[in-house]
C-alpha cells in the first residue's frame, strides 16, 4: 500500500491541523493506520494508532487529549486532527499502515510508510 501525508503547514500556538493519509495500492481495511513525527535531530517517536475498524486508538502521552486520530476505510485514508497545538509540537510528520492486529506504538511494527509532511507551529 502507497501512502501520502498533507495537510502541515504554519500555524500559531493554540491553533489546529488536519493531516490526511491518502492510500493507493490496496485497501487500507486490512490495516492498524498509525502517525508518527520526527523533529530535528531527535528520533522518530509514535503519535497515535487507529484499529482496522476504528473503534480503538492508541496515543502517545503528549498528545492524548489534544489530538485525534481517525479514519474513513471507504474514502482510504486516515486522518490526524491536531488541536491546542505547541511549539513542541513541531515537526515532520508521517503516516504509516501495519498488517497485523493490536495497536502498536513501535516504528519497526510499520511495514509502509508515507513520505512526511511538515508541521510547525510558532510561538
Amino acid at each position: 500500500v502507497q501512502l501520502q501525508a498533507s495537510g502541515g503547514g504554519l500555524v500559531q500556538a493554540g491553533g489546529s491541523l488536519r493531516l490526511s493519509c491518502a492510500a493507493s495500492g490496496r485497501t487500507i481495511s486490512s490495516y492498524v493506520m498509525g502517525w508518527f513525527r520526527q523533529a530535528p535531530g531527535k528520533e522518530r517517536e509514535f503519535v497515535a494508532a487507529i484499529s482496522r475498524s476504528g473503534a480503538s486508538t492508541n496515543y502517545a502521552d503528549s498528545v492524548k487529549g489534544r489530538f485525534t486520530i481517525s479514519r474513513d476505510n471507504a474514502k482510504n485514508t486516515a486522518y490526524l486532527q491536531m488541536n491546542s497545538l505547541k511549539p513542541e509540537d513541531t515537526a515532520n510528520y508521517y503516516c504509516a499502515a501495519a498488517f497485523r492486529p493490536g495497536l502498536p506504538s513501535d516504528i519497526l511494527e510499520y511495514e509502509n510508510w508515507g513520505q512526511g509532511t511538515q508541521v510547525t507551529v510558532s510561538s
